[in-house]
C-alpha cells in the first residue's frame, strides 16, 4: 500500500512539473500583438537590432532556427526562397537562434556566421537570442517555428512552414508561403496555426 501510495505520488508530481514546464512558455496566440519587438539581438554580421528594425511595411516573419536540427536541415534550403516572397511583399524576415543551452557549442556566433554564410542567409539577418529570452516571449516551442505578424504587429499565422520538410517538390500545403501571400492580399489566412514541428529550442532550464 506504501509503495503504490509513492509511486501515485511520483506519478502526481511529474504530471504537475510536465504541465508546469510545458505551460511555462505558452505560444502566442492568434491575433496577439508582438512582445520585445525593441529587443536587440546581435546578427551574424555583428549589427546590433531588433524585430523593429527588420519590420516591413506590410508585416513581419520571425523564424525560430539553429544550425544542426535535422528538420532546419530538411527545410532550409527554403528559406532563401521564403525571403526573397518576403522582400516582393515588403514584409520583414529574422532568422532567431535561442538554443542557449548550445551557445557554446553547435550554436555559438561563430558557427551562426560560418552556417548562414553556406547556407546563403546573405539577405535573412540571423540573430542571436541571448538566454532565450525572444523564444519565451514567444513561446517558441521548435526550430524551425514561424511566426507571421501583420503591420501592426498582431500574429496572422503560426507553426509550420508547410507540410513535408523531406521533400520541397512534395509539398502539398504551403502554409507560410499562402500565408505571406493572402496577407498582402487582404484576403483570409486558413490555416492560420498549424502544428511546428521541429526539434525543441535548447533553453538553459531545459
Amino acid at each position: 500500500m506504501k509503495r503504490l501510495s509513492v509511486i501515485l505520488f511520483s506519478a502526481i508530481f511529474l504530471i504537475g512539473l510536465y504541465s508546469f514546464v510545458g505551460g511555462k512558455y505558452e505560444t502566442l496566440k492568434i491575433g496577439s500583438k508582438a512582445p520585445m519587438t525593441d529587443y536587440k539581438m546581435e546578427s551574424t554580421s555583428s549589427k546590433s537590432m531588433s524585430l523593429d528594425d527588420v519590420k516591413g511595411a506590410n508585416g513581419t516573419l520571425v523564424m525560430f532556427s539553429c544550425n544542426t536540427c535535422p528538420f532546419v536541415i530538411q527545410w532550409e534550403d527554403r528559406y532563401p526562397g521564403l525571403a526573397e516572397q518576403a522582400k516582393k511583399h515588403n514584409i520583414g524576415f529574422a532568422l532567431i537562434n535561442s538554443n542557449e543551452a548550445k551557445r557554446e557549442g553547435a550554436d555559438s556566433k561563430s558557427e551562426m556566421k560560418k552556417h548562414a554564410d553556406e547556407k546563403g542567409y546573405a539577405d535573412i539577418p540571423y540573430l542571436v537570442d541571448q538566454n532565450s529570452k525572444l523564444a519565451n516571449a514567444f513561446g517558441g516551442k521548435t526550430t524551425p517555428h514561424v511566426f507571421l505578424f501583420d503591420a501592426d504587429w498582431k500574429l496572422v499565422y503560426e507553426g509550420a512552414i508547410d507540410d513535408n520538410s523531406k521533400d520541397a517538390k512534395a509539398v502539398s500545403a504551403p502554409y507560410l508561403s499562402n500565408a505571406m501571400q493572402n496577407l498582402v492580399d487582404g484576403k483570409p489566412i486558413d490555416p492560420n496555426d498549424t502544428k511546428a514541428i521541429g526539434c525543441s529550442i535548447k533553453r538553459v532550464d531545459s
